[in-house]
């Protein structure tokens, strides 16, 4: 089949990459690397270097016609979105609009986006919180991922598009960037590689629902092979607090130094944690990696990367 991944020079992205191109599909990716990174390309993928905002998508799409589209491209930091929230919904809402309009007009058959679990549903006491619990986000970055699955059911419904909507937890995991605000495993594991300054906001309780990224990988994969419509969780279930993530990174890394707590981030969602079990029964998917030995292998990664930069 071939396929079109945005953001396929990210971390996620090119880890689906692979995982299509190890399962023999044609793959092209389509990333203005503004985070994305050469490095992570496959070499046996096509790249585009555009943004899914350019006004050439279209044509470049008519020229390719693709046949499923992975669109995992996205401004992605909470933090960036509270501050500058209308960049946050011009590419996240207008640039997935883009798309979408390219995807119908040159008969693409399945596009699946890439949502928010951690982010769509807000602070609730219905943990772990199933795919059905109303959504109630509480940043820019959230509503624009909310924003676009309502798009997605248009589409779907009256535009005949087959989409849908993963709804992901905290993905970490090898390749993911360390230099901006968004993950917090790729953050403290540079920091104490190269022994820089860190803290924990807050009192560290906060708990997230850590995935690790070959499992979304995989949930991607299995989900441009279906047709199902909606959205579904790819999470753990499992609650994590910051306080317990530190610790077991900063032992897996062989480091022993004590992380001090800030201030806590004005309106930053407290609890996070996904049921999964309906991701299951749509796409045959559940979680394989644990969070420990997630850790383990991205400790391994980071540490691999700092020793061969040293």
């Amino acid at each position: 089949m071939r396929m079109l991944v945005t953001g396929g020079a990210g971390f996620i992205g090119s880890t689906t990459v692979d995982m299509l191109v190890a399962a023999g599909h044609q793959v092209v990716v389509m990333d203005d690397f503004s985070t994305g990174r050469e490095e992570n390309l496959n070499p046996e993928a096509e790249v585009l270097r555009m943004s899914i905002a350019d006004e050439s998508v279209l044509q470049v799409m008519a020229e390719w016609r693709f046949e499923a589209v992975m669109h995992s491209a996205a401004q992605i930091d909470v933090r960036k979105s509270v501050e500058n929230p209308v960049f946050d919904a011009g590419l996240n809402i207008l640039g997935t609009l883009n798309l979408l309009e390219a995807a119908r007009r040159t008969g693409v058959r399945r596009f699946v986006f890439s949502s928010t679990g951690g982010a769509i549903y807000g602070d609730t006491d219905q943990r772990p919180t199933p795919v059905g619990a109303e959504c109630k986000p509480i940043s820019p970055y959230g509503i624009t991922k909310f924003s676009v699955e309502k798009y997605l059911y248009y589409y779907r419904e009256i535009m005949g598009l087959s989409t849908f909507a993963l709804r992901y937890g905290n993905v970490y995991g090898p390749r993911q960037n360390p230099h901006g605000e968004a993950g917090v495993v790729a953050i403290f594991a540079r920091r104490l590689l190269e022994d820089m300054p860190l803290q924990i906001n807050g009192p560290g309780t906060q708990t997230r629902d850590y995935v690790f990224v070959e499992d979304v990988a995989r949930a991607n994969m299995l989900a441009l092979q279906s047709d199902c419509g909606g959205a579904a969780n790819v999470g753990t279930g499992v609650e994590t607090d910051v306080n317990r993530l530190y610790e077991l990174l900063a032992a897996a890394l062989g480091s022993r130094r004590e992380a001090p707590h800030g201030p806590a981030l004005t309106g930053e969602q407290m609890t996070s944690c996904l049921d999964w079990s309906g991701t299951r029964e749509l796409l045959g998917w559940e979680p394989v990696v644990d969070f420990a030995e997630g850790i383990r292998r991205t400790a391994e990664w980071f540490r691999s990367r700092h020793s061969a930069q040293a």
